[in-house]
């Protein structure tokens, strides 16, 4: 082969090549990547709840991953902070993290009292109106709707009444639920 013989096909294959490469770099430019802890389209960080009375936190996404420790609360509320497939990485209300899996956990909205005094739950959702429970902190409560107003309507242990939405670990600060 001559000199020129070989710079033409070391020419043609270098041309060949930034074609090549043009291509897929359009075509990954035209398709911007996928989020690797991303699986639905629900929003991150959201709060949702246990589902079970046994829920096992595991230190990865998998089964395959030690559990680090177990839930013994249906109704827990749970921030879910990364997805990755079918797994939820959380965050519990005192800052712990693990994964679960996404059948232990619902979309059913509770929250906790947070920790430090009683606290008054209202008839009304205003200071001073009249109390229908004294809750204790840690009471798990549901959360059935939280107002531009401060205020959200919860109901536990039989009682329906207002919390002011500083009170509850579980809601953000201006979260609507309705």
């Amino acid at each position: 082969m001559t000199n020129k013989t070989s710079n033409m096909a070391f020419l043609a294959i270098l041309a060949l090549t930034v074609v090549i490469m043009a291509v897929f770099g359009i075509s990954y430019a035209a398709s911007p990547p996928t989020d690797a802890f991303r699986s639905t389209a629900f929003p991150l960080p959201r709060f949702v709840s246990l589902s079970s009375e046994e829920v096992f936190v595991r230190s990865g996404p998998g089964s395959r991953y030690p559990v680090k420790y177990v839930y013994r609360k249906k109704g827990l509320p749970v921030e879910v902070i990364l997805e990755y497939e079918v797994w939820r990485k959380i965050r519990d209300f005192e800052g712990e993290t693990g994964w679960v899996h996404q059948s232990l956990i619902s979309g059913k909205r509770t929250g906790m009292v947070k920790d430090g005094e009683k606290v008054n739950l209202y008839q009304k959702p205003k200071e001073g109106s009249r109390k229908a429970a004294v809750l204790e902190p840690r009471v798990i409560v549901g959360v059935d709707k939280c107002g531009d107003n401060g205020w959200c309507e919860v109901s536990a242990a039989g009682y329906k009444g207002w919390l002011e939405r500083n009170q509850i670990w579980g809601v953000y600060e201006k979260e609507k639920i309705e």
